[in-house]
């Protein structure tokens, strides 16, 4: 009776083991909490043993059913990425690229990437988002674009793959009249606190209610990383900086490196990730430009 499995079948039972009951997994599959409930108990008449036990007011997976769910998981996810490359090789190269790129990307590699791109793909439009932290992502996950860079954001939704592409240095700097500049040796965390930081602002919903790298109470919100430079560079406040944007203010003193004690990551580098909807991986032209920016990335 195994041969007669479907991947249907697989598919509410990770929902259901997921959500933590039936009715809250029909309504992920947008199934009535019957049709769930029929599936399962074909499934479990197929492998010969409960993968639930119905007993309290919410079921609860057995021991057989969890040392099921993983293999469940595997055998969905390779259902997944074999629709998603027969949808990429019928669909041919794609008549639009579109790509969220995240602002902190080294912007040397992406004018050289799309310099490339366009004499590879002459026929084949690129549209870019240049966005911070959620509003990278937002793109993605409406339609508009088929790829997102993220590194501002550190989390990648669970709908998507993620390929690493490259660490980008950051730091923390002010301007050297700041009073933080003056510190020698490592800041504490109070004496931050009692400045104002500069951070990006998320023009999305997607990260509302959460902050990134913010040490101070007292925060400065700037929609645009070049209003963050100038701002850093007039005294106004501290921040972090990817430091190929500030490589040449520190050398040339219009900007000083900051080192904050216990938060040896704080400022350390972003990583950068390459992500996509499971079901809608890059097409030739996508693949493509996902791997000039590894190549020309250093």
């Amino acid at each position: 009776m195994l041969d007669g499995m479907s991947m249907d079948q697989l598919r509410t039972f990770i929902a259901a083991a997921d959500e933590g009951s039936f009715s809250a997994a029909g309504r992920k599959l947008r199934r009535a909490q019957s049709v769930v409930s029929h599936t399962l108990a074909n499934l479990e008449l197929q492998v010969g043993f409960a993968l639930f036990d119905r007993s309290g007011r919410y079921p609860q997976l057995t021991d057989a059913g969890r040392a099921l769910l993983e293999d469940a998981r595997q055998a969905a996810g390779s259902m997944d990425a074999f629709k998603a490359k027969a949808r990429t090789l019928a669909e041919g190269l794609e008549p639009e690229l579109a790509v969220a790129v995240d602002v902190m990307f080294p912007i040397a590699t992406l004018t050289a990437a799309v310099q490339a791109f366009h004499h590879t793909f002459p026929s084949t439009p690129l549209r870019l988002y240049v966005e911070a932290l959620g509003a990278v992502v937002q793109p993605l996950l409406d339609g508009r674009c088929r790829i997102a860079v993220i590194g501002s954001l550190p989390d990648v939704p669970a709908a998507c793959a993620s390929e690493y592409l490259v660490g980008v240095p950051a730091v923390s700097v002010a301007a050297p009249g700041h009073p933080l500049a003056r510190i020698e040796g490592d800041i504490m965390r109070d004496e931050a606190a009692k400045h104002v930081q500069l951070v990006l602002t998320d023009r999305s919903s997607l990260t509302s209610g959460h902050d990134f790298g913010v040490l101070s109470p007292h925060v400065w919100r700037l929609a645009d990383l070049g209003a963050k430079h100038a701002f850093l560079r007039a005294g106004l406040g501290w921040g972090h900086m990817p430091l190929h944007m500030v490589e040449h203010d520190l050398a040339s003193g219009a900007l000083v490196r900051l080192r904050h004690e216990r938060y040896p990551m704080q400022g350390a580098a972003f990583s950068m990730h390459a992500i996509f909807l499971k079901d809608q991986p890059p097409g030739p032209a996508g693949r493509w430009f996902v791997n000039q920016l590894k190549c020309d990335s250093v």
